[in-house]
C-alpha cells in the first residue's frame, strides 16, 4: 500500500513541477516579426497568465497591452504579448516593454527576411486568450540556427545538486539521529517481550507446581 501511495502522491507532484517549470523557464523561438499591436484588453479569469502593466502605471484589469506579431518559418502565425514583469513572478525583472516594441518595429521594417530568436515564457492557449510574454529579441542568421538552452541546463543541474545535497543531509540525519533511537526502541520492546515471556513461563511453572502439590495433599488426606 505504501508503494502505491508514493506513486499516487508523487506523480501529481511531479506533473505540477514539470508544468510550472515549463511555463516559468525561458524558451526561445526562431520567428520573423511582421508587426506590432496595442490592444485594449479586459483581463478576466485568466489573470494569472498575464503580467503587470508598465512599471509605475495603474494596475487596472482593463488596460492597453502590447503585442508582437510573428510567423514561424513554415508561415504559421505566432503572437506574443509584451508586458513588464516588474518585481513580480516570474522574476525576469522586465521594465522595458516599450523598448522591446521599438526593437520589434525596427526589425519588422527591415528589407528581406529577418529572423529573430524571441526569448519568452508562458504558453499560447487560444481557448483562453493566453499569450507567451516576450523577454528579449535577438537577431539570428537563419531560421535553422541551433539554440542551446544554457540557462535551463544550468538551472536543472543546480536543482539536481541541491536535491542531492538535501537527500544526503536527510539520510545522514536519519542514520545519526533517527535510526539509533528506533533501534533502541526496538531493543527495548524486544527486551520487554522476552521478559514477558520469561515471566509467563515462570508463572506457568509456579502454577503447575502449586496444582501438583494440591493434588498430592488432597490424595494423601482423602485418598
Amino acid at each position: 500500500m505504501t508503494k502505491y501511495l508514493k506513486w499516487i502522491v508523487g506523480i501529481p507532484l511531479l506533473l505540477v513541477f514539470v508544468l510550472f517549470a515549463h511555463y516559468t523557464l525561458p524558451g526561445r523561438d526562431v520567428v520573423r516579426i511582421v508587426g506590432t499591436d496595442v490592444k485594449r484588453m479586459d483581463i478576466g479569469s485568466s489573470s494569472w497568465f498575464w503580467a503587470a502593466p508598465d512599471a509605475g502605471t495603474n494596475k487596472n484589469w482593463t488596460r492597453d497591452v502590447r503585442f508582437v506579431n510573428t510567423v514561424w518559418p513554415n508561415g504559421e502565425p505566432r503572437v506574443y504579448r509584451n508586458e513588464d514583469t516588474d518585481w513580480g513572478w516570474p522574476p525576469y525583472f522586465k521594465f522595458d516593454s516599450s523598448n522591446v516594441t521599438a526593437q520589434a518595429q525596427d526589425l519588422a521594417k527591415k528589407n528581406g527576411e529577418v529572423w529573430v530568436a524571441i526569448t519568452h515564457y508562458g504558453w499560447r492557449i487560444k481557448l483562453f486568450t493566453i499569450f507567451p510574454n516576450v523577454i528579449s529579441i535577438t537577431e539570428v542568421a537563419e531560421p535553422n540556427v541551433l539554440l542551446i538552452p544554457w540557462f535551463n541546463i544550468a538551472f536543472f543541474l543546480i536543482l539536481a545538486g541541491l536535491a542531492y545535497l538535501i537527500y544526503r543531509a536527510v539520510k545522514t540525519f536519519k542514520e545519526n539521529r533517527i535510526d539509533p533511537v528506533v533501534e533502541n526502541v526496538d531493543g527495548f520492546m524486544d527486551d520487554v517481550g522476552e521478559n514477558v515471556d520469561q515471566a509467563r513461563e515462570q508463572a506457568q511453572k509456579h502454577a503447575s507446581a502449586a496444582t501438583s502439590g494440591f493434588r498430592r495433599w488432597f490424595k494423601r488426606w482423602f485418598g
